[in-house]
């Protein structure tokens, strides 16, 4: 293998030595860099905003694993919608598929929250304490004085602020935000493990934000490796063109009124500038790479440093091999579209399923370890535990059972036409006594109505146990 290949077989961010190589890139700017910081601060809004928000009585976001409560922009879930969670995961896997086929890791640059709250949050932040790539390398090699302690500090203080922020956000998608707000009138003594919990949260996305940083992305996230599998040479990803820069004598540094053309080299001037600005320190000219998280940085600095050299635009660009090598526009291919079409069905399933949920969930089970019973003029009883889940924010009133599918009686412990609490899980026990008269056999499907007053509501299933002579 060439020298020049060598970089594949590491990783930009390690040194021979095996130590850490810490990146220091150029702070952005250009047409790309300021749509995504709107993109950025819409995102961020929105993330911040949604545990606060309720619709119908619901947090519009809420994932309380422990309490297996979760609203899903305000639609409440319970773990008897498991299959809904599956369906949506899978939704997901194919949506990532088809859009990494079709445009790389745009996501990983425009929408993950690692990127956002690092390259718009964090690092903006030490672009104004520290000050540029130059200042903060010389800021690094400096012995520790006055003025890198202030400045250090300073930082450290503001990013454990933040990552205090961003791990009370996170709270509030666990427990919901009037939980959290409750707690925090309360005051920190009255919730010590809550405490405790929230500053080891603080502590882990300071060392995301603070030390561990775009490593994220390399080491950590599964979606850089998806990526080798997914990306062909008609995805659209942030390429260099090599055509173009290179020609037939390759790179050369820029001279006024030199005619590169004629000499035989590449637009590419050599400057340096997109691997300076890289977050994740590659050199984008060596080709789609593992550590490219598509962030546009370099395409804007490229452009930048081309209007000052009086060339074209575009030496980086959104392209895809086929356009670079063949000049080939982009369309979409028979794996996209396969993948367009499972990602439609299954999307419309989702929605009918949906549309088909019932607000009350009913399970009726026999009670473990009894028979049945023989009463008098040859009835036989069954007793069993019964549950019901209020997925709506409003309380069902007049709740009570029948028999659909044979003649019988149902009894509560408790007494009928009780009601429902909203968002709650309502139980009790109850006896259903059918005669044997009306009996098939031992093991009985019997379907069961649930009704709110007239209404039925919600129908559901159980056995019924009874004595193998009958006739």
């Amino acid at each position: 293998m060439s020298k020049d290949e060598r970089f594949r077989d590491s990783i930009g961010t390690i040194d021979e030595a095996g130590k850490r190589a810490w990146v220091f890139p150029k702070k952005p700017s250009g047409r790309f860099y300021t749509y995504r910081k709107w993109v950025s601060y819409a995102l961020l809004l929105i993330l911040v905003a949604s545990p606060f928000i309720y619709v119908n009585g619901n947090q519009f976001m809420l994932f309380n694993v422990l309490e297996r409560r979760f609203n899903i922009f305000g639609l409440p879930f319970w773990p008897q919608d498991f299959h809904l969670v599956v369906i949506s995961m899978i939704i997901g896997v194919i949506f990532i598929a088809l859009f990494t086929t079709a445009f790389g890791r745009i996501f990983c640059g425009w929408m993950c929250p690692q990127t956002i709250f690092m390259e718009m949050v964090f690092r903006r932040i030490e672009y104004w304490i520290d000050g540029d790539r130059g200042a903060q390398m010389r800021l690094d090699r400096q012995p520790w004085n006055p003025v890198k302690l202030r400045k250090r500090l300073t930082k450290w203080a503001v990013f454990f602020l933040i990552s205090f922020g961003i791990a009370n956000v996170f709270l509030a998608y666990l427990i919901g935000s009037d939980t959290l707000l409750r707690y925090v009138q309360d005051g920190p003594a009255a919730h010590l493990g809550t405490l405790v919990a929230l500053l080891i949260f603080t502590g882990v996305f300071y060392f995301v934000f603070a030390w561990f940083r775009e490593q994220v992305c390399i080491i950590a996230c599964p979606y850089g490796r998806m990526q080798g599998v997914l990306l062909d040479e008609k995805s659209v990803v942030v390429a260099y063109d090599y055509k173009r820069g290179e020609a037939e004598k390759g790179r050369k540094k820029f001279r006024k009124g030199e005619d590169r053309q004629a000499l035989g080299y590449g637009d590419c001037i050599d400057c340096l500038q997109c691997v300076h600005v890289c977050p994740t320190g590659i050199d984008i000219r060596n080709g789609t790479q593992l550590e490219c998280v598509n962030c546009t940085a370099c395409i804007d600095e490229c452009d930048t440093i081309m209007e000052k050299v009086n060339l074209p635009k575009g030496l980086i660009r959104y392209a895809s091999e086929d356009e670079i090598a063949r000049k080939k526009k982009f369309r979409f291919t028979p794996r996209m579209k396969g993948y367009a079409a499972v990602l439609t069905i299954l999307t419309g399933v989702f929605i009918g399923m949906l549309f088909l949920r019932n607000d009350l969930e009913a399970s009726i089970l026999r009670l473990p370890g009894q028979l049945y019973q023989r009463k008098e003029n040859q009835v036989i009883s069954n007793v069993y535990t019964y549950k019901l889940i209020n997925k709506t924010t409003r309380e069902i009133p007049d709740v009570h059972f029948r028999l659909l599918s044979h003649t019988g009686t149902i009894t509560f412990v408790k007494g009928d036409g009780f009601a429902v609490p909203a968002q709650e899980l309502f139980e009790g026990t109850l006896f259903i006594d059918i005669p044997e008269t009306e009996l098939n056999g031992d093991q009985d499907k019997l379907r069961i109505g649930v009704y709110s007053g007239k209404e039925l509501i919600e129908t559901t299933a159980t056995r019924f146990l009874a004595p193998r002579t009958y006739k």
